[in-house]
């Protein structure tokens, strides 16, 4: 799997974890340099707390694109060092 924006793969892997929809990248596999980190935070009432990173490519920026949860619930264990993307972020094959 490959999450583009702006013309550029964010992250690529072969292992993803889907969760409503919504594929989760190993951290690892984000290119951290295209990323700044957000204040921005939302909760799930069964995964915990959100934190965002927006993503800045060719002088662009996305803000709060990826988000990822830093402890999240034991029901959402399968997603722990993980990310997932939104705001135009093209998750495909």
């Amino acid at each position: 799997m490959k999450a583009v924006w702006n013309g550029t793969v964010v992250a690529e892997s072969d292992d993803t974890v889907v969760v409503e929809g919504n594929h989760y990248f190993p951290r690892a596999s984000l290119r951290e340099d295209l990323t700044v980190p957000s204040t921005t935070h939302t909760t799930c009432p069964w995964k915990g707390e959100a934190s965002y990173l927006s993503l800045q490519v060719d002088g662009k920026e996305n803000p709060d694109a990826v988000w990822y949860y830093p402890e999240p619930k034991a029901a959402a264990s399968s997603i722990t060092d993980r990310v997932a993307f939104w705001r135009g972020v093209v998750v495909s094959e």
